[in-house]
């Protein structure tokens, strides 16, 4: 069991930053790490995926944009947010997974989400 716990949400402009972290209640270094989000309405998204030595996958509208990251040792994943938009707003959470995967239904544990909301 692996309980993990966003932080780093908020409200910002158009072009802004965030920066996300997610920490976990014991070592991840075993699993993929994701990032997802969720408007309500529609279905959850895959943001981005980490391995454990640091390969990446991003989905298409936030190549450039986003970069994940993780320090294994503080058991800590990362989302660093550049050139926000308003299609960015939603909830977003953190997954770990034994898969290497963009797919919600590969991930097995959640956190609880943290809204990030882009206005202009």
């Amino acid at each position: 069991q692996v309980q993990l716990v966003e932080s780093g949400g908020g409200s910002v402009q158009t072009g802004g930053s965030l920066r996300l972290s997610c920490s976990a209640s014991r070592s991840t270094w075993v699993y993929y790490m994701g990032w997802f989000r969720q408007v309500p309405g529609k279905e959850r998204e895959g943001v981005a995926t980490i391995s454990s030595g640091g390969s990446t996958i991003y989905t298409n509208s936030v190549k450039g944009r986003f970069t994940i990251s993780r320090d294994n040792a503080k058991n800590t994943l990362y989302l660093q947010m550049n050139s926000l938009t308003a299609e960015d707003t939603a909830m977003y959470y953190c997954a770990a997974s034994s898969i290497y995967s963009l797919r919600p239904a590969d991930f097995r544990y959640w956190g609880q989400g943290t809204q990030v909301t882009v206005s202009s």
